[in-house]
């Protein structure tokens, strides 16, 4: 296939489905995902999709006007950069405001997978794409249109306005400078954005670095006024220093790495902490990204590196490498690959860097997260309870979904389940087992339990014990394309907010999943890497408690998920705890 007809392909799938995935393409072409990223660029070049974290979605059956088609390709990598980590600020339930700005355009391809959020915004573009989803309710502010079609202005937005209460607005600046703050170059727009100011609790700007020390035709926000701004890493050393002291929160995007700066005096002694995630694909350790980002913008006295290792031992090498040349004080190490955490931690150690090691352990770096035996064990116990009450005991087949580059310790999750599930209903036969590859992903679990499951007999009973949440999910899309959800019992671990969408639905083969609370991570990492870097005592290792979640007590433990599908069910006003 040439590139023109798997690109011509893209499309038509696109067309039949709402959405495709790099991963999903890259499986069916028998390429490499970054053949099908390319393939999308350049597809979105051609105003033909919108690209998404992780692939694209329909331009919605119309052509982006030209004259935004034109203005959303200048600075466009600066834009998309600054549009990815600005999204990263907004939670499900969430009342926001974007502008109508080609950054904030960027930023609204990154929200596809919020929900129950009410966004509102004077930009066509941006509304017409987030309405797609019926989980969010979209308030376009009202106004005359604009000459170019592409967004309204004028009082009758400032008087809508004035009777909302947003969260956090995004908002972008046609210049910004030190003596004046920041610039719009249409006095209507700035006569709109200081109503914005009025009406938001938290203003986020999104500025690349071109702008700072341009001027424009109207002020219409001093720096004091801004609680947030995110930029790209063309920024200046004087510019971030008179920002810092500003005392502006200060978010950088770099080619490989995001650094999350913050005000202090000449008097306070700064940590720089670099964390390297697991993967910002997964779920799981998105969570445990954003927590660890809460809990540092609480600290007083902690600058954040962030790159990301994705699930790649190679990738995870060069990202050890940003962190020693950022010059960090501590390391937070989130990998996947055990061969690597030995070099890993060679070339921290020469550096004189200490290291916490997330979930996965390292010889040599203060271990946090999970009791993997102890975790698997409650799934296994959950599941052989289950099987017992809607079985009989009986079990035809057991496939385990392992990720064996983890290494003994992470594996003994999987040794746990079947500890767990054999107390209950036996001991299990070897020709019952089935061990397959995770690959720490869902497209890997679910093209292996597909292979595993269309060689077993349509009626086998089949329990799927799995290394996470992703395995699991995974396994479940396996299970629906083969209609095998009445014979098939699937348990998680983890418990993130993908999975406990499907633990509540009636009837679901995913059973449950133990819980490892993500969310709560980073408040006990910094607290960890600020007692090392004090020289303080701290255990080698430090576990999380763990608790089995299944339908009948989710609602207990989250009850704040946001789980209806119907939009109109989140006030206009409604506040989120995440941004307090």
């Amino acid at each position: 296939m040439t590139t023109y007809e798997r690109q011509q392909t893209i499309l038509r799938m696109l067309t039949e489905r709402g959405t495709v995935s790099v991963s999903e393409l890259a499986y069916q072409f028998d390429v490499s995902e970054g053949t099908i990223r390319n393939d999308l660029n350049f597809l979105e070049e051609q105003n033909q999709l919108v690209r998404i974290r992780g692939g694209a979605i329909p331009t919605n059956g119309h052509s982006i006007p030209s004259p935004f088609h034109s203005r959303i390709h200048k600075n466009a990598d600066a834009k998309k950069k600054i549009a990815r980590w600005a999204a990263e600020q907004v939670a499900d339930g969430d009342v926001i405001l974007l502008d109508a700005s080609t950054t904030a355009y960027h930023m609204a391809t990154h929200l596809q997978d919020r929900h129950n959020m009410t966004v509102v915004t004077n930009q066509l573009e941006a509304a017409r794409l987030l309405a797609q989803d019926v989980s969010k309710r979209v308030i376009l502010l009202g106004g005359y249109l604009r000459p170019d079609g592409l967004s309204v202005t004028g009082d009758i937005g400032q008087e809508v306005l004035r009777n909302l209460h947003i969260n956090t607005a995004f908002i972008s600046c046609v210049g910004l400078s030190f003596e004046d703050g920041l610039m719009e170059g249409d006095i209507e727009d700035a006569n709109l954005k200081q109503q914005v100011l009025q009406s938001a609790e938290r203003v986020v700007a999104l500025v690349d670095a071109s702008k700072f020390g341009k001027v424009g035709l109207r002020p219409f926000a001093s720096l004091d006024q801004i609680t947030h701004i995110v930029t790209d890493n063309a920024i200046d050393a004087p510019t971030i220093e008179r920002l810092r002291a500003a005392n502006v929160a200060l978010t950088i995007c770099g080619e490989t790495s995001v650094q999350s700066l913050i005000h202090h005096s000449e008097e306070t002694h700064i940590c720089k902490i670099g964390f390297a995630n697991l993967s910002e694909a997964i779920p799981f350790s998105i969570d445990v990204r954003r927590s660890i980002e809460k809990a540092a913008q609480k600290a007083s006295n902690v600058d954040l590196i962030i790159v990301d290792n994705n699930l790649d031992g190679a990738t995870a090498l060069r990202a050890a490498d940003e962190l020693i040349h950022q010059q960090v004080d501590l390391a937070i190490e989130y990998q996947i690959d055990e061969a690597a955490g030995h070099i890993l931690m060679n070339r921290f150690k020469q550096h004189q860097i200490p290291v916490i090691a997330i979930d996965i352990p390292m010889v040599g770096a203060t271990y946090f997260g999970v009791d993997h035996f102890v975790s698997g064990q409650l799934a296994g116990e959950a599941l052989g309870a289950w099987i017992q009450w809607q079985w009989g005991g009986s079990v035809d087949t057991v496939l385990a979904l392992e990720e064996r580059r983890a290494g003994v310790l992470p594996a003994a999750r999987i040794q746990g389940q079947l500890h767990g599930l054999q107390a209950a209903v036996g001991h299990l036969a070897a020709d019952k087992l089935i061990f397959l590859d995770s690959g720490n992903t869902s497209q890997t679990s679910y093209r292996n339990v597909y292979d595993a499951l269309g060689r077993l007999p349509q009626d086998s009973r089949t329990a799927i014990l799995c290394f996470n949440d992703d395995a699991a999910l995974g396994a479940l899309r396996a299970v629906a394309a083969l209609e095998r959800q009445a014979t098939t019992a699937i348990v998680g671990q983890g418990a993130d907010r993908l999975i406990r969408d499907e633990i509540r639905k009636p009837n679901s083969p995913v059973i449950g999943s133990t819980s490892f609370m993500p969310e709560r991570y980073g408040e006990h990492i910094l607290s960890i890497a600020l007692k090392l870097l004090r020289g303080e005592p701290v255990p080698p290792a430090v576990y999380i408690d763990h608790l089995f979640i299944d339908a009948g007590n989710i609602d207990s433990f989250y009850p704040d998920d946001y789980r209806s599908t119907d939009a109109s069910s989140v006030p206009a006003g409604a506040r989120s705890d995440a941004d307090d």
